[in-house]
């Protein structure tokens, strides 16, 4: 096909997209990635729940429970480029289902390992899993969605996250105490069930199939959502708008580092760093500070940690609500700025209490789940269709940075005798540089992707 014939097909396929009503074929979608999302969410925070635990039955040193929060992060780093590259190649779903069975099987691993080091080991593996399926999915959703309320689309599939980490804590809350830690990875092994579901109910992007000049598929698989959306609202869709613009069919990842896009990776990287680098900063270490430095006991430690996951999601609701109006920009700053000033409260406190700590920390959950989900969001706006999902990948590296270099960072001041003020400012000032660099994010609201990447 020619350059010239993509073009056209290509804005002809984006536009026919941008008609379709939410209708049940959304919801349907929406809800098998959903459930995928809301297990790789509930996985990834299942070892700061049973921290506490590994440390009294393997007598772990702090270092060694820095290794243990920190292990499957390397693995997510690793699964989100790789991912970015398959997702660009052999599909969105394929890739996503590919994830979910290393993620499921790997928890099984988890599960039955004998002590330390193989913990490590298949913890790696796992995060290889979580780290592919999370961003890769993101772009999905945003390739089906409409350009006027995608903020919303988006960020409402989003809440699955924070929903299945606030899960993980209560379920963690429960399970843990009654039965020991290995039963919850062997929860965290249910995903598997969902790929073969996942396959047939899921079709792929007619975006990305156009991207990979498969025209023919793109407007069977489109043709087929038609026909279904129009079944289940009872009414026939409006002709397509014919200036919608198509995207260029640049790919490969020199894309994110020439043009215009060099300016967009760097700030949309700094922000997928800093506000992993504060949020698992906190949320990696919070249940060892009740049991270890408070003295709480395990149950209350987690019902405390619950108590944030909830907050935060709260935060991710409000954002969904709201940044269709709001814009990006102004909801990447606010959210950063909400965050360092909850910690910077926290740190001049003097933490005296766990129940102190615990409303503070839950106030910065708030805000900082809020960024994060926003980013997931942002980012695949950013990029052509053909570099997508490798742009999300990339800013999902940096995301494994944060979530690799903040728990790195605040064991260390704490196993150096720093008190938790020290640690409460440190995040409070990290959170502080990401606000103003989010003052430089290009606003995308109410643009087609063909149109921010023309």
């Amino acid at each position: 096909m020619s350059a010239v014939a993509t073009s056209t097909a290509a804005g002809s396929i984006a536009a026919r997209i941008e008609r379709l009503p939410n209708s049940r074929w959304h919801a349907k979608v929406r809800t098998v990635i959903g459930a995928v999302t809301f297990f790789e969410a509930f996985d990834q925070l299942l070892t700061a729940s049973t921290l506490p635990v590994l440390s009294r039955q393997w007598h772990l040193s702090t270092g060694q429970g820095t290794t243990i929060i920190t292990s499957s992060s390397v693995g997510m780093l690793l699964g989100a480029v790789a991912a970015g590259w398959l997702g660009d190649r052999i599909g969105r779903v394929r890739t996503v289902a590919l994830g979910v069975l290393v993620t499921a099987l790997a928890s099984i691993a988890v599960a039955v390992s004998p002590g330390y080091a193989l913990f490590l080991a298949f913890r790696f593996v796992q995060g290889l899993g979580i780290g592919g399926v999370v961003p890769v999915a993101a772009t999905y959703i945003n390739e089906i969605a409409r350009a006027d309320r995608r903020g919303r689309f988006v960020l409402m599939y989003e809440l699955i996250f924070p929903a299945g980490l606030a899960v993980a804590t209560l379920v963690a809350s429960w399970v843990v105490p009654a039965y020991g830690w290995r039963l919850l990875f062997v929860i965290g092994a249910l995903p598997a069930l969902l790929v073969a579901s996942l396959q047939r109910q899921v079709p792929e992007s007619p975006r990305w199939l156009l991207s990979r000049g498969r025209a023919e598929d793109a407007e069977r698989v489109l043709a087929a959502i038609e026909r279904e959306v129009e079944q289940s609202t009872g009414d026939t869709l409006p002709a397509p708008a014919a200036d919608t613009a198509a995207d260029d069919a640049r790919g490969g990842l020199r894309d994110l580092f020439t043009g215009r896009y060099l300016r967009r990776t760097v700030v949309v990287s700094a922000l997928w760093f800093v506000a992993y680098y504060v949020n698992h900063g906190i949320s990696s270490w919070l249940p060892s500070l009740y049991t270890k430095t408070f003295g709480l006991s395990l149950h209350t430690a987690l019902d405390y940690t619950l108590l944030s996951n909830v907050t935060g999601l709260l935060g991710c609701l409000a954002v969904a609500l709201l940044v269709d109006r709001l814009g990006r920009r102004l909801a990447l700053t606010a959210g950063l700025g909400g965050a360092a000033v909850a910690l910077f409260v926290l740190a001049l406190s003097g933490a005296g209490s766990g129940g102190q700590v615990a409303v503070l920390a839950s106030l910065t959950t708030l805000f900082v789940y809020a960024t994060n989900v926003s980013l997931y969001l942002y980012t695949p706006e950013l990029y052509p269709t053909r570099s997508r999902a490798l742009g999300s990948a990339f800013g999902g590296v940096w995301n494994r940075l944060g979530i690799i270099v903040g728990p790195i960072v605040v064991g260390a001041v704490l196993d150096g005798g720093g008190s938790l003020a020290t640690v409460f400012t440190e995040l409070g000032c990290v959170a502080v540089v990401g606000a103003v660099i989010a003052l430089f994010a290009v606003e995308t609201k109410g643009r087609t992707l063909e149109q921010l990447n023309s």
